[in-house]
């Protein structure tokens, strides 16, 4: 097994892990004490974006594993979409919203860097002939 696919499976495996650690936090005086991870968003419209997470680098896990021509192709897809996914739940959870501004903890920033990894180990994964 090559070095890029170790690297892409370490790196699904984080995402699995940063989704059930604390993204952001709320700490107003008007409103409640808020932590949010990425399956626990209680008291926000933000939905549970980790499930998807999980469900993305399960199946990156699957691809990185098998070495096939067609998993490199479907990988591709899918971590590409998962680099997007991780992107977009930084700009949700770190953003302002009615001058209330969260605090973010550093799993999120993992989850993005190692999903920027697993795209990149794609990338540079040579082709079997």
């Amino acid at each position: 097994m090559s070095i890029t696919r170790i690297i892409g499976i370490i790196a699904s495996a984080v995402i699995i892990i940063c989704a059930f650690l604390p993204w952001s936090e709320i700490n107003d005086v008007h409103l409640k004490h808020l932590i949010f991870t990425g399956v626990n968003t209680v008291g926000s419209s933000y939905g549970e974006p980790g499930k998807l997470n999980i469900f993305l680098s399960v199946v990156a896990l699957a691809m990185f594993a098998l070495r096939k021509k067609w998993t490199l192709r479907v990988n591709l897809f899918v971590c590409g979409f998962l680099l997007a996914w991780t992107f977009r739940n930084m700009m949700i959870f770190s953003r302002c919203e009615i001058g209330i501004c969260p605090q973010t903890h550093i799993a999120l920033y993992i989850s993005v860097a190692a999903a920027l990894a697993a795209f990149l180990s794609v990338l540079f994964t040579r082709v079997d002939k």
